[in-house]
């Protein structure tokens, strides 16, 4: 229609003129009409002619804009066309070959499975909504840097375990108001599993964890170049996310106090970083790898000894000569700036290096900004003097007016206002339901409604999350973490076109709403069992008299963990809260058991919801003992000492438990 009205206007108007005032420029006027025109220059002759001439210059302006644009969108083409990656002879001869493979073979006949319809809880189509830049092999680009894609398998692995620590930590049935633990990961973090949940891992070959260690000149190298000191925050931490399994004791890594706070000047000074020895000068951690390197090895088979030193500025010159001869062991010295011994690095923004001496480029290396690596290093660090608690009886709940009570439902991180759950009266048999307790599924009179996008599930569970709504912005950084809300909200529009044509397949009511610039879910027209789950705890928690039915009821809810099988960076924090409930519900109900038996039985139930809860564990296994099962109560926590071993988390960084 675009190109029909400007074509329009294009040959219209001059058709027009040309047929009523005849051609522009007729011809070149005479002396005796130069003459007529000074002498009466107001008449029909000369007023026509000059408002023919205006039209003519209209006309001639709209032409000269459009071929001005056309000039414009020809040269961007161009351009696009140059950068266009043509193959290189070798793959063009691998396409011939495939293409006449394709055709030898085509004639044998196959039998192809049929496809089952994609329910909501899968989604096929638009599976690469990657919310930071990454490409199997070539690594991840966050903001503030960039990451080989073992490091970054190696930061998702250590976010897992600090949620499994947090885990094992958490006490159920006791009072608290401190949920600080259910913070979300930072924003860095939160990105580098983003792109790994949303890239094949078929994509990502197995690598061992010392694969993303680059492998450094020795004795010494120092470091140059505008992306320098973001290398060394890089090599600080892929040094330290492989020593993430080394005995609890090992040092993998030496750094001077000043070159720790140049690095990273917004640390904790009480925090603990596994693997990592802080010393004051040069001449101390020259010292310490030399008594590092003749202690014996442990018996673990463990290196004891550090293989990296970093220092900001070149030591002098007897300490030099001592950190020269530490490679015979090992050690590497790194040093920002130039070194007066070894092999000088320039290094640029992006982590590409180029050997100084020889003119040679070499290995490409990680690169991470203040920011950046400060938001890795909270999922390797923990605080050096961990909240010890001793596992105690689950206190009986105290009986509260109903107006005044609140179940105790951890607060939704991410979120300034309270996710109180809607009233669920006014649902009345909904055709439609919501399921995110276990495998989320968007349910029309119990057959699944089918959702393409796996955005679009996404936005659904994030709103059965957040009854009270969320933002453009909320659900932008929610879903693409990582990019600014301007350059992905036609993305989020499209998502939400989406998932309401879904909707409208099986009703024609309005369910996601849009009230005051947020998205929620209707609560008169769906019903969310995640929902319910929250106003059965709120009922548990207000209950006067008897309130074993009200916390089996909760029980009952909790059909599985939020999201099940989906692990999308956001989902952790409401994913625990909601498992603390059920955790609260089995050890109250368990704490107001006056049979024995049954109480274990309830304690057993928690622990297969949360096998990695250590308070769980202790109780039952102290209610075994109380029974005169011994065996069974050793078993017991004998297979959770593994379970914990396994997972990667060590058995001496657990808080001591202290029986009843």
């Amino acid at each position: 229609m675009s190109a029909a009205f400007v074509s329009t206007m294009l040959v219209v108007p001059p058709w027009l003129l040309t047929t009523l005032a005849g051609p522009p420029l007729p011809a070149w006027p005479t002396g005796a009409q130069l003459r007529d025109w000074i002498e009466n220059p107001l008449n029909q002759h000369t007023l026509t002619a000059g408002l023919t001439a205006l039209a003519w210059l209209v006309w001639l302006g709209l032409a000269c804009t459009v071929a001005a644009t056309a000039a414009r969108r020809t040269r961007a083409r161009a351009r696009w066309l140059r950068h266009l990656p043509l193959p290189t002879p070798w793959q063009a001869a691998a396409t011939t070959v495939a293409g006449a493979a394709a055709l030898n073979t085509a004639h044998i006949p196959t039998v192809d499975t049929p496809i089952p319809p994609v329910s909501a809880s899968t989604g096929t189509l638009h599976p690469h909504d990657s919310a930071v830049d990454i490409q199997a092999g070539d690594g991840i680009t966050v903001p503030g840097g960039w990451l080989p894609d073992t490091a970054a398998q190696q930061v998702a692995a250590a976010a897992a375990l600090l949620w499994l620590r947090r885990r094992r930590a958490y006490q159920p049935g006791q009072p608290s108001t401190d949920d600080s633990d259910l913070a979300p990961l930072p924003a860095t973090v939160t990105a580098v599993r983003a792109a790994l949940t949303e890239t094949d891992a078929e994509q990502l070959p197995a690598t061992p964890a010392t694969a993303a260690l680059p492998v450094l000149p020795t004795p010494c190298v120092a470091l140059t170049g505008d992306g320098a000191a973001d290398a060394a925050r890089g090599i600080l931490l892929t040094r330290l996310l492989a020593a993430m399994r080394d005995p609890q004791d090992t040092t993998r890594l030496l750094i001077t106090h000043t070159s720790l706070t140049t690095l990273l000047p917004d640390i904790s000074t009480d925090t603990e970083i596994p693997g990592l020895r802080v010393v004051d000068t040069v001449d101390q951690a020259a010292a310490l790898i030399s008594s590092l390197i003749n202690a014996p090895a442990p018996p673990s088979g463990g290196a004891g000894h550090p293989d990296l030193l970093l220092l900001t500025d070149p030591p002098n010159a007897p300490t030099a000569g001592q950190l020269a001869t530490l490679h015979h062991a090992g050690a590497t010295v790194v040093m920002l700036g130039a070194a007066p011994l070894g092999t000088t690095w320039s290094i640029d923004q992006h982590g590409q290096t180029r050997d100084e001496d020889i003119g040679r480029a070499g290995p490409r290396l990680c690169v991470l900004n203040r920011t950046a690596a400060t938001d890795l290093l909270a999922v390797i660090s923990h605080p050096a003097r961990e909240r010890q608690h001793p596992v105690s009886e689950p206190a009986p709940p105290r009986r509260q007016p109903a107006e005044t009570a609140h179940a105790r439902i951890p607060r939704q991180a991410g979120s300034d206002r309270r996710a109180a759950a809607p009233d669920l009266s006014a649902v009345t048999n909904p055709r439609l339901q919501v399921r995110v307790l276990g495998r989320p599924a968007l349910l029309a009179s119990g057959e699944p409604v089918t959702i393409r996008r796996s955005a679009a599930l996404q936005v659904l569970v994030f709103l059965a999350v957040h009854p009270e709504g969320a933002t453009t912005t909320d659900l932008v950084q929610a879903i693409w973490p990582g990019l600014p809300a301007h350059t992905v909200s036609g993305r989020l529009y499209t998502t939400l076109s989406d998932l309401r044509a879904g909707i409208r397949t099986a009703t024609d009511a309005t369910v996601l709403g849009h009230t005051d610039d947020r998205y929620h879910l209707n609560a008169e027209r769906v019903d969310v069992d995640l929902w319910r789950l929250h106003t059965a705890a709120h009922h548990a928690a207000t209950a006067l008299s008897d309130p074993a039915p009200a916390w089996q009821t909760v029980i009952d809810t909790y059909t599985g963990d939020l999201a099940a099988g989906h692990t999308w960076a956001w989902i952790d924090p409401p994913r625990e809260a909601s498992r603390r409930l059920v955790l609260d519900a089995y050890a109250s109900a368990a704490a107001a058991q006056t049979d024995p038996h049954h109480r274990v039985r309830l304690l057993q139930d928690a622990i297969r919801v949360d096998p990695y809860n250590q308070t769980l564990h202790q109780l039952a296994a102290d209610h075994l003992k109380a029974l005169g099962d011994a065996d069974a109560a050793a078993r017991l926590l004998d297979g959770y000492q593994r379970r914990l071993q396994l997972a990667g988390i060590a058995a001496s960084a657990q808080p001591a438990p202290t029986s009843r």
